[in-house]
């Protein structure tokens, strides 16, 4: 079939079915998890309170979770979704199977809000749109009624990312090669915005304890070692390792394309969750992360000197108009990928101004020129500088990986991490990568400096009480890329 006319019966069937069903009431709440809002928002902190997460060593990208009722699974789901704790997703790519209607290929949702007791869920018209050429993807509201795979996850994601909007598709007989394809095609969607792939799937179902712990745990070394192959026979063979697993065999492919790699948090199965041994369903969380060094994540030349242009660019705008620019994406999927940053500025070889930005929720061409210029009127150490000073501002930046805490001090290299402390909810001070090697630091001054940065004691940081984390970050100058002497 020619692109064209699968675009057009493609959007066909999604704006029927948008006028036909704009909001998806929910199905399963009062059966799979409480239809009362302050019961089902209670049972969800409860469990995540009492769940004590491993770490994981990166940047969580996907994560698979269990969609049976909450009495049964929710304490083994609330392991995936507390990994997220402070995360920002733009949109939750939802997989899941269809358990009431066989058909072939794979269908994305086409209205417009999902209703659960805790409000409406956004639908997320942009991934539709890119998948819509994709020969075996179909938009077919038919396949959401009555599929309890999606729905369940979705309190919990209202509870843990709650600006995050979803996209729903649920897998009908799907072939190897199309699962690697949509895999393929997220993955270039999480170039351009921040995406969360979520693979909703229980284990083994109806086997004695026994019986369900050995297939678990060989599905799961499957799964964790990303053997997909492995995965993929056993589904063609109907051994009934796990009900969602071309969700999970996608979720494995995405994760390839990433780079990512894989982390059991929980496993549990109802014979651990109920008094019944029976006959068992199983259950997991795993997540898949990006590793936190840099090895993965290059600037070349032309990026670097982009973001170094557009810093200075910023402010001489700024302290000529007041105004910030606004600068058009660039053709680079390195520099739209959503990272923290920092630019420091320096004025006659000592420092003149450093704000960054944390959190990597934001592409890193649009933080370099806003920090930029809050390095250079808000870093409250200094005077704002003026344009007549910008001829001798050296400009520096740096990139930084997501933060991970420090289990054991002896995982702090020197001039290879930043460290940041924080103590209580106002308390915190942080210190890039480079700043020891400047003044000839040991770890333990390095430690001694962060918690004066910090306004706390100098041995701060062997207090319970105070987290410690550690990043590593890719810095580049004006001096080092040619654009100033």
């Amino acid at each position: 079939m020619p692109r064209i006319t699968a675009l057009v019966l493609f959007f066909l069937a999604f704006f029927s079915s948008l006028f036909a069903q704009e909001t998806k009431k929910c199905e399963f709440c009062g059966t799979f998890y409480p239809a009362d809002p302050t019961e089902l928002s209670g049972f969800i902190d409860q469990q995540m309170a009492k769940t004590d997460v491993p770490a994981v060593g990166g940047e969580i990208i996907a994560m698979q979770a269990p969609h049976a009722g909450y009495d049964y699974s929710g304490s083994v789901a609330a392991y995936a979704y507390k990994a997220l704790a402070a995360k920002k997703f733009d949109t939750v790519v939802i997989l899941g199977s269809t358990h009431n209607y066989p058909f072939s290929g794979i269908s994305i949702y086409p209205g417009s809000y999902f209703q659960t007791p805790l409000g409406r869920l956004e639908v997320d018209p942009q991934i539709a749109a890119a998948l819509s050429d994709l020969p075996f993807v179909v938009a077919d509201a038919r396949y959401f009624q009555n599929e309890h795979s999606l729905e369940v996850e979705m309190p919990f994601i209202q509870k843990t990312l709650p600006h995050a909007k979803v996209a729903a598709i649920v897998f009908g007989d799907a072939d190897i090669a199309g699962m690697k394809q949509l895999a393929t095609r997220l993955a270039v969607l999480a170039a351009k915005k921040h995406i969360l792939v979520l693979a909703s799937s229980d284990l083994s179902h109806f086997l004695t304890y026994p019986q369900a712990l050995a297939m678990d745990t060989k599905t799961l070394d499957m799964f964790t070692n990303g053997d997909i192959k492995s995965l993929w026979d056993s589904y063609r063979k109907d051994q009934g390792r796990a009900c969602g697993i071309l969700p999970i065999i996608t979720m494995l492919f995405y994760a390839k394309d990433r780079g990512a790699g894989l982390k059991l948090l929980k496993y549990a199965n109802s014979g651990d969750t109920t008094p019944d041994k029976s006959k068992v369903v199983g259950y997991s969380s795993v997540v898949a992360y990006k590793e936190e060094n840099m090895s993965d994540y290059t600037l070349n030349a032309q990026e670097k000197t982009y973001l170094l242009k557009t810093a200075r660019a910023s402010l001489e705008t700024y302290l000529k108009t007041g105004k910030i620019p606004d600068f058009p994406a660039p053709d680079s999927a390195a520099l739209k990928e959503n990272r923290g940053a920092f630019v420091t500025l320096t004025w006659h070889g000592g420092l003149r101004g450093c704000i960054g930005r944390i959190v990597g929720d934001t592409p890193v061409y649009k933080v370099i020129p806003e920090f930029a210029v809050h390095a250079a009127v808000d870093d409250p150490r200094f005077p704002m500088v003026t344009y007549q000073e910008l001829k001798d501002i050296y400009i520096e930046i740096s990139v930084l990986t997501p933060f991970l805490e420090v289990k054991n001090l002896d995982e702090i290299e020197v001039g290879k991490h930043g460290l940041m402390i924080t103590r209580g909810v106002f308390t915190a001070g942080l210190l890039l990568p480079q700043v020891p090697g400047e003044f000839g630091w040991d770890r333990t001054t390095f430690l001694e400096q962060v918690c004066a940065k910090a306004g706390l004691p100098a041995d701060a940081y062997k207090d319970k009480s105070a987290k410690l984390e550690k990043f590593s970050a890719l810095v580049f100058s004006e001096e080092e890329m040619g654009l100033k002497e």
